[in-house]
């Protein structure tokens, strides 16, 4: 009997993650000797759970919110996008070297353009700061974007990413809280949405006073539930809308082949959960 390699998630809460469902579809399809777990690790706990991946001989664990940014702090290397943005979400076990990287750019990127939306040229309003919005604003004006505008709680938070990113393009801040921001998300060509807010029924919209208008791109980053209180009211605006689940899929590829060396199955696994989700919203599950 061989004994599964092990793969998880570390974040807080974690419980609604289909990583374990989409990672362990993939591994069986390929038949592939891993076993993926959800970990739900509150902050206080992170240094130690990221350290057990080193004592535990596990091969690699995504990370989520809210443990992106110190994740990064805790690793031993950091590359590519990460080493940049001080964000990762892939964490691999070489040989007890934790090497921190990142596919959310990346991921994001490739599932916007899989919807037929090209980003360059366009203005682009990003509702949020924090780990996964950085590493998609550096991606999203690598892609050559006309403007970028990020509206965010924090004015830290905000003015800290743009210093980051400004080198690559024309990117600007406004506060969440300000009348302009708004006006931002009308004349937008595209509204990229990647805060947790929308996750539970109760929570309000990311952005108070948003209007959409007809042709108007909008992607939420949260794929559960499938479809957010943002989400609603750009598509009864004309907006066309998407959710989260093509970019898990697509920075889960990236993870996957770090991890396993083995391309993953994506289109297949996207299809998957897409029923996944039908059924659980037809009552099934």
């Amino acid at each position: 009997m061989t004994i599964p390699k092990v793969l998880g998630i570390f974040g807080h809460p974690v419980a609604h993650s289909l990583s374990p469902l989409m990672h362990n579809y993939a591994a069986k399809r390929l038949g592939l000797p891993f076993s993926y777990v959800a970990f739900d690790v509150e902050p206080d706990a992170l240094k130690r759970a990221v350290e057990s991946i080193r004592a535990l001989g596990i091969v690699g664990v995504n990370v989520t919110v809210p443990h992106k940014e110190r994740a990064a702090e805790l690793v031993d290397e950091l590359l590519g996008d990460a080493a940049f943005t001080g964000s990762v979400n892939t964490i691999t076990n070489k040989n007890g070297k934790l090497v921190g990287t990142s596919t959310d750019g990346a991921g994001f990127l490739r599932a916007l353009k899989s919807a037929g939306i090209n980003p360059a040229r366009k203005k682009v309003l990003m509702i949020g700061a924090g780990g996964s919005a950085c590493s998609i604003g550096l991606s999203l004006l690598r892609a050559g974007v006309g403007e970028l505008v990020v509206a965010n709680r924090s004015e830290e938070g905000g003015k800290k990413m743009i210093g980051l990113l400004s080198r690559f393009g024309e990117i600007s801040f406004v506060p969440s809280a300000s009348p302009k921001a708004p006006e931002h998300a009308a004349s937008a060509d595209i509204i990229v949405q990647t805060t947790p807010v929308g996750m539970k029924a109760s929570d309000p919209l990311p952005l108070a006073g948003i209007k959409f208008r007809k042709g108007q791109a909008v992607y939420d980053i949260i794929y559960a539930p499938e479809r957010t209180k943002l989400l609603k009211l750009a598509e009864k605006q004309g907006a066309i809308t998407m959710n989260g689940l093509s970019m898990l899929v697509y920075q889960g590829s990236e993870s996957f082949k770090t991890w396993t060396g083995k391309a993953f199955p994506g289109k297949e696994v996207l299809g998957y959960l897409k029923r996944l989700l039908r059924e659980k919203s037809n009552g099934k599950n």
